[in-house]
């Protein structure tokens, strides 16, 4: 299964959804998360980890999808 960051900016109450931490800078400045992404790749996030700053909650949670012939479940 694949990994999701999930960014949540504070001040703007803007949602933002990354398949890496490299991505999240791709997007968004340190200014804006309220660390840097030395401290990202180092804070735990595996696992379904979670990092609150000032100006954002980071969470790395696994997504769910489904399969394309069908589960067989209704």
């Amino acid at each position: 299964m694949a990994k999701v960051i999930h960014v949540h900016l504070m001040g703007k109450r803007k949602d933002y959804y990354f398949s890496s931490i490299t991505a999240v800078y791709d997007v968004l400045t340190a200014e804006e998360v309220g660390v840097k992404k030395s401290y990202l790749l180092h804070a735990g996030l595996s696992g379904n980890g979670t990092v609150i700053t000032r100006k954002a909650i980071i969470k790395q949670s696994t997504l769910i999808s489904g399969s394309r012939r069908g589960s067989g479940k209704k």
